[in-house]
């Protein structure tokens, strides 16, 4: 079970403030801003395999990922999955879109290694931003890269053959390669996990 504090009463709040610093979205934010932003916000510690959203839910948080690597993954009724991407530290996870156009949450959030969030409600991030119309240009930039990204992940995944996908992975991101497990990551490809490790061992990845 994931476990939940305030960053003020949290053993480790100077090193959580500095990674809510380096976050890609909060780091233009002012020290004043971050103070005002801080007690709206809960520390989870996630085991690995949590839910943090699920899908198909209508109450919606933010999160903003200090350690470890999130999946946004879909399923259809007969529980087949997709992934559609990886999050890891500085990075954040939303279901904004969702939210805006008050519709389920189409997708599920979930800790692919041990993970820490901290987290809020989405209504209280939006009253956040409204206030501070500089963050959300940042952040609603960001979610549009997000939907960018995942659109041109799905259409490489007809394009391209076997190698072509991980070529394109390690190109994209070649710090998460060796620290997301291989079965999610032939999973993310459309791979099995045995032809991402047949690729591996006749050194064409």
């Amino acid at each position: 079970m994931s476990s939940l504090s305030s960053i003020s009463n949290h053993p480790e709040r100077n090193v959580i403030r500095v990674q809510l610093k380096q976050n890609l979205v909060l780091k233009g934010l002012s020290e004043a801003e971050l103070a005002e932003l801080e007690p709206q916000l809960v520390v989870v510690d996630c085991p690995k395999g949590e839910f943090l959203l699920h899908q198909g839910v209508h109450e919606m948080e933010q999160y903003f990922i200090l350690d470890g690597i999130l999946k946004r993954v879909v399923a259809n009724q007969q529980a087949k999955e997709m992934i559609l991407r990886f999050a890891d530290e500085r990075d954040m996870e939303t279901s904004y879109a969702a939210w805006r156009l008050k519709t389920p949450t189409p997708y599920s959030i979930v800790s692919v290694t041990k993970a820490r969030v901290a987290k809020l409600a989405l209504p209280g991030w939006v009253a956040f931003m409204d206030q501070h119309p500089a963050i959300k240009l940042v952040f609603e930039y960001e979610v549009m890269r997000l939907m960018s990204e995942i659109m041109a992940h799905t259409i490489t995944l007809h394009l391209l053959d076997a190698p072509g996908r991980v070529h394109r992975f390690l190109r994209k991101h070649p710090d998460l390669f060796d620290r997301i497990p291989k079965k999610e990551l032939a999973s993310y490809l459309n791979l099995s996990a045995e032809t991402l490790s047949r690729l591996k061992h006749q050194g064409k990845i």
